[in-house]
């Protein structure tokens, strides 16, 4: 459920932190990311102490409840450090400051929204205590709207739960509260619903139930009001052996005796609840005041209605709220086609009719026949006549209609449903005047401007919900029979309500059909969209109602977006796609947004809003895709979008490594992504290429796919960077395989020559180092003959991994420093720092620690000069084995420690396996063996993880050493 954000439930301004409910921030330049996880619960923590200290240990405590790390305290630091930068970045109002024991979130004390709460609560028992029940109600419901879930909703911390669910506590005791108030104030007969979804909600809660049983008594229902005490009564038998508390006993024998206790004390009901039984309106024109027309004009409920019940709840709230508050309530009922808006919404008014708007119901489909928009004043005419307003009394005018509509509606009690609105305009003329009534809209649009409106975004149905509906239209035992098969039907149609609809008629008109021929049938996705119609049900109409209704523009671009095949869509890609240079361009799919065709699915690391298309509707704008966009274009649109993601993928590994180096460039066209939006993503490269993989994996599949072979190999190569730091060998052969064909389709030889190098690199890693060889050798034959130096330079470099294996030092050496001048001529100072490193590990294994030294200075230098922390890991760990070599081991561990914190904060699983097997080793010179074991056993986990096999196997083989023998190598 998404409800419009900016204001919270007491008409101010929302806070900036809002934990009641999933943590949201918010400042001057909007929503504030969050990173989940360790920053979340921190936060959290803070807020829910404003203004007062949180010391370390707390921190630690609501991080890891068991067991906390070593370095839990530098990274409640970092945490602290980054929480800072996102506070300042976004313009929050409020600031992190260290204290000697802790940390402390300075801020206004309005600048959460639990203190928003607390003082709200606080104003209405004064109020109440004054006499004033109708304002302390008022200020109540405010307080309660602050909620928007449980209390710090998704915040994955055990401890913060406890704190959280005291929160979630006070809630209730305010919602209570306000229920005894309204009974106070005479209220009972419309308390009665909410009542019941409250004790269905909580049953154990005596103090709701004891509410609920007096609005029944005194509403004439005197046996439900005692059935309800008898079914809490043997629920708290059952659920805790315990009888109900005396408070609820008596109550029970008071309605049982009809005790006059019970009645209502007299006192004058508030105006703003009183129903009007005569129309003012009539009485200024004239008319008979006696008769009263009652218009019922809702569409007929459903009876095998399915939906999630915490937003029909929530619906029937946003509905009704206003016969409390005093201004008119509206809510906003969004969703993409076929989700079910118009469903919900008829189910919901059925729910309220009677006992809410007992003066009538007035319905119009504002999307008239064709899908042309119905015009306001036509919609007003209907309603008038609706009301009794002779045809000849209805004014030609719009807004003279329109008075007279809210003059007839005036305290009246009166639902109206606007179905399938299309703008604002269209819709406003049809509001209310008073809160006595209550608007419910349902619209694939956002219709922002609407004043008052709670918006509610309907989701397709869940796996359980699905099955559910598919079960009362052809039968359970259909559904049971076939249960995967119903699963994937579900899967295919992205559980969208009318396509199930559809399964489910076309299903139950030819009983020998299965669910599973049906799948088959729906599987071709050429044909989906003609499987899915039935009668006048059908996917493809409900869909063109919103495509027909898009600017062409608009509509090219939603048919191109169907083109990328990942599950989410990052903001730049449509203007790839389009190639369009604006420098926002999220701007260009808000349209497709507001129509509800395209899904904000997430935010990404650099705040930019990601997309996705649900699977009908990519079947839809594919159909449409061939038929309206020359092939042209669409190859045109391709080769930007793959593009796009090489240069993502380029600028990613530049970030990293300081530069291109390490890395043979191709000529594959790039398309630049606005530089500011490429330097938000980038703020974590190795993040970013993890977080994009699938899209990623996918852009070299499409190249391959599209002749793109440049680009396909380019790419491929490229991500390498997190196949190798993140230990992906199997997506790494994977995405070479697919270049490797294209290429050679192509004729590519440079190409060839990259790929084939990288496979070698690739086996090297997996310690095959018989089958890199052939590789190996093959690229450096292609790399000469074209005469592209970096490329020789780097399978020269993995030649000589394969002579040491073999135990060859001196032909090792030889090529290391074949490899170095080849890497001094293409300017690649990192390929040439990793090679010194390599060319120390064989000085240090000949005692020579004066060469040693001298090559890893150098090194080192080069990698801090780039930048490229990888490298400098790589460096100092060589560093901790010479130190290991030459028995220093206290300072070797202190290094290698070093090395172990820097691999971790990147996320380098290839570099903290072998760290980790360095750490063990030094553990067992220094006697210290369960250490050792300890750090043996974390190495060994983590290279079987990154099927890293020949690694594993050397650490059990020290793990046997330091159970039956010393150790006495470093590999």
């Amino acid at each position: 459920m998404a409800v419009s954000s900016g204001y919270d439930g007491s008409g101010a301004a929302a806070a900036p932190f809002r934990v009641l409910g999933p943590l949201e921030v918010s400042g001057e330049l909007g929503a504030v990311s969050v990173a989940p996880g360790r920053q979340e619960i921190v936060l959290g923590a803070l807020v829910l102490e404003l203004n007062r200290v949180v010391e370390t240990t707390r921190l630690v405590d609501v991080i890891w409840a068991h067991d906390p790390p070593k370095t839990a305290r530098a990274q409640v630091q970092i945490c602290i450090s980054r929480l800072r930068k996102a506070l300042s970045d976004g313009g929050v109002d409020a600031t992190i400051e260290t204290r000697a024991r802790g940390y402390i979130l300075r801020g206004p004390e309005d600048a959460t929204d639990v203190g928003t709460f607390r003082r709200l609560v606080t104003e209405a028992h004064a109020l109440a205590r004054e006499g004033l029940k109708m304002p302390a109600v008022e200020t109540l419901r405010s307080a309660i709207g602050l909620w928007r879930g449980r209390c710090l909703a998704g915040v994955p911390s055990e401890v913060l739960a406890g704190t959280a669910a005291q929160w979630d506590e006070s809630r209730l005791e305010a919602v209570e509260t306000c229920m005894g108030l309204l009974l106070e104030l005479g209220r009972h007969e419309h308390l009665v619903g909410e009542l019941m979804q409250l004790v269905a909600g909580h049953p154990l809660r005596e103090r709701l139930r004891g509410h609920l049983m007096v609005a029944l008594y005194r509403s004439g229902r005197q046996a439900e009001a005692l059935d309800t005490y008898h079914q809490g009564r043997a629920l708290l038998t059952e659920e805790l052996g315990l009888d109900p508390g005396r408070e609820l006993r008596d109550l029970a024998q008071a309605i049982l005796t009809d005790d006059p206790g019970l009645a209502l004390a007299e006192q004058p009901e508030p105006r703003a609840l009183v129903a009007t039984q005569v129309s003012p309106p009539a009485q200024e024109l004239g008319a008979d005041p006696d008769p009263v027309v009652t218009p019922r004009q809702l569409p007929a409920d459903i009876g095998d209605f399915v939906a999630d019940d915490t937003i029909v709840s929530a619906i029937c709230d946003a509905v009704t709220e206003g016969q409390a508050s005093g201004p008119l309530s509206v809510a906003l009922v969004l969703g993409r086609p076929g989700v079910g808006k118009s469903t919900l919404a008829t189910h919901v008014a059925h729910r309220l009719a009677t006992e809410y708007f007992p003066d009538g119901q007035l319905y119009c489909d504002l999307r008239g026949p064709g899908g042309q928009p119905v015009h306001p004043a036509q919609a007003l005419g209907r309603f008038l006549r609706a009301l009794g307003i002779p045809g000849e009394a209805i004014p030609d005018a719009l807004d003279e209609c329109a008075e007279m509509y809210r003059s007839l509606l005036a305290g009246r009690r009166i639902l109206v449903v606007l179905d399938n609105a299309v703008s604002e305009s269209q819709v406003m003329p049809l509001l209310p005047g008073t809160g006595s009534s209550g608007v419910l809209v349902t619209s694939r649009s956002l219709l922002t401007a609407l004043p008052g409106t709670r918006r509610f975004d309907v989701d397709p149905l869940s796996q359980e919900q699905a099955v559910r509906l598919l079960g009362r239209i052809i039968g359970e035992h259909r559904v049971e029979s076939e249960r995967e098969a119903a699963r994937v039907l579900i899967r295919l149609v992205g559980g969208l309500p009318l396509a199930l609809r559809i399964i489910g008629a076309r299903l139950a008109a030819r009983p020998h059909w299965s669910l599973t021929s049906m799948w088959h049938r729906l599987e071709n996705e050429h044909r989906r969209l003609d499987e899915l119609a039935h009668g006048e049900l059908s996917i493809r109409a409900s869909l063109s109602l919103s495509y027909d209704g898009l600017a062409a523009a608009d509509r090219r671009l939603l048919c191109l977006l169907s083109l990328a095949e990942g599950t989410e869509i990052p903001s730049w890609l449509g203007a790839a796609l389009i190639d369009d240079r604006t420098p926002h361009p999220a701007d260009l799919v808000e349209p497709l947004i507001d129509m509800r065709l395209l899904d904000i699915t997430a935010m990404d690391q650099g705040g930019e809003i990601r997309y996705g298309l649900s699977q009908i509707v990519r079947t839809f704008t594919h159909e449409r895709l061939a038929a309206e966009i020359p092939e042209a274009e669409r190859a045109g649109a391709v080769r930007r979008m793959v593009g796009g993601w090489m240069a993502l993928a380029e600028r990613a590994h530049k970030e990293i490594y300081g530069g291109t180096y390490t890395l043979v460039s191709g000529r594959g066209e790039r398309w630049h992504p606005p530089e500011d939006l490429v330097r938000r993503c980038l703020r974590d490269p190795l993040g970013w290429l993890e977080s994009e993989q699938t899209n990623l994996l996918s852009a070299v599949e499409l190249a391959a796919r599209s002749g793109l072979d440049e680009l396909c190999w380019e790419l491929a190569t490229t991500l390498v960077t997190l196949f190798e730091a993140r230990g992906y060998p199997e997506l790494w052969e994977r995405t070479h395989r697919i270049a490797l064909t294209a290429v050679q389709e192509a004729g590519n030889e440079r190409g060839q020559a990259a790929v084939l190098g990288s496979l070698g690199t690739l086996h090297l890693h997996r310690g095959e180092h018989e089958a890199a060889g052939p590789y190996l050798s093959a690229a450096l034959g292609i790399f000469e003959r074209v005469g592209e130096v970096r490329g020789q330079a780097l399978c020269l470099r993995d030649l000589a991994r394969i002579e040491r294996h073999h135990g060859d030092d001196d032909r090792a050496l030889a090529l290391y420093e074949s490899a170095e001048r080849y890497f001094l001529r293409a300017q690649d100072v990192i390929g040439r720092a990793y090679v010194l490193g390599e060319m120390a590990h064989i000085t240090m294994r000949r005692a020579d620690f004066t060469r040693t030294r001298s090559y890893l200075d150098e090194a080192l230098g080069i990698c801090r000069s780039a930048g490229f922390d990888r490298g400098q890991a790589l460096v100092l760990r060589r560093l901790g084995q010479m130190l290991m070599y030459q028995q220093q081991y206290e300072a070797a561990e202190r290094t290698l420690l070093e090395v172990l914190a820097m691999v971790r904060a990147r996320g380098d699983l290839v570099g903290e396996g072998y760290v980790l097997h360095d750490l063990g080793r030094v553990n067992a010179h220094l006697r210290r063996v369960e250490q050792a074991l300890q750090y043996y056993a974390q190495s060994a986990r983590i290279r079987a993880r990154i099927l890293d096999h020949s690694g594993a196997a050397a650490v059990r083989a020290d793990i046997v050493a330091i159970l039956g023998r010393p150790v006495t190598s470093v590999s």
